[in-house]
């Protein structure tokens, strides 16, 4: 049985441009809500408001790539299993 692992990695340019970009942009939104010429409890609810956006982002990035991690997994199983069966019934051997 052919093992096959693929582990993708990703260049740190990526890394770096993903962590400033995500940086800059929870920064600039928080300097803009600290700005805004509103009521105080109007900025709290804002800001309330784009930290349950961050976290709401980061929890369906994760679930995405989990699901996609497990449908992985269980498609492997799934050729071994079918590679076990076809090597057990090999009517050539």
């Amino acid at each position: 049985m052919q093992e096959r692992f693929s582990n993708q990695s990703h260049s740190t340019g990526w890394v770096i441009q993903s962590w400033a970009s995500f940086v800059i942009s929870v920064f600039a939104m928080g300097i803009g809500i600290a700005n805004l010429p509103a009521d105080n409890w109007i900025k709290g609810y804002l800001g309330i408001g784009l930290a349950f956006s961050v976290g709401s982002s980061i929890n369906i990035a994760k679930t995405t790539r989990d699901i996609h991690e497990s449908k992985k997994l269980t498609s492997k199983v799934e050729e071994a299993r079918v590679e076990k069966l076809l090597t057990d019934h090999n009517s050539l051997g």
